[in-house]
């Protein structure tokens, strides 16, 4: 399936099925009590929304103070972001999913799960990974399709300390070049 026809699936498909089991719901519990459980699922989540970005703010601002990258940070930053963002839109199956983004243990599973997913791309060469170095006079193009980072000092993902002057561009690679 293409990119397209994924995308369209995700925006009529998914707010069809909410709708369908909203109303399965409403018709079996009542119209009110849907509607406080939509309403309140989306306080409660914004309230943990709020309780764990903040703990992640800590813990991104703590691995800059030490000079250490903030990838897993960043990562949970971007899931609790789209678990409060999916509190937000009225439904039971986004709601179900926003929380598993903002739960830390489930969060952890689906970040877990999203780099796998990312590794067999750039194993599969369907992601390419460029790495450039800032340093004057020297030009420098890296690892191409290798799903592991390394910095200075640790072999492990987000680990060791990372020069400000690198950059790394992660871009998908066109099919038809390869």
């Amino acid at each position: 399936m293409t990119i397209l026809g994924r995308l369209l699936l995700l925006l009529v498909g998914v707010p069809l099925l909410e709708l369908f089991i909203l109303l399965r719901v409403g018709q079996a519990v009542g119209v009110w009590p849907t509607v406080g459980l939509v309403v309140v699922t989306g306080l409660v989540g914004m309230a943990l929304a709020r309780m764990e970005g903040l703990r992640t703010l800590w813990s991104l601002r703590a691995a800059l103070a030490r000079g250490y990258p903030p990838g897993p940070a960043l990562l949970d930053g971007f899931a609790i972001l789209a678990g409060g963002a999916l509190l937000f839109t009225p439904g039971l199956i986004t709601d179900l999913l926003g929380f598993s983004c903002l739960l830390p243990w489930t969060r952890r599973r689906l970040l877990r799960w999203a780099r796998r997913g990312v590794e067999r791309r750039l194993k599969t060469g369907a992601i390419h990974v460029t790495h450039f170095t800032g340093y004057p006079g020297e030009s420098r193009i890296g690892f191409e399709g290798q799903a592991r980072g390394q910095w200075e000092g640790s072999g492990e993902w987000g680990q060791g300390r990372l020069d400000p002057r690198d950059e790394i561009v992660i871009e998908p690679r066109d099919p038809e070049e390869t």
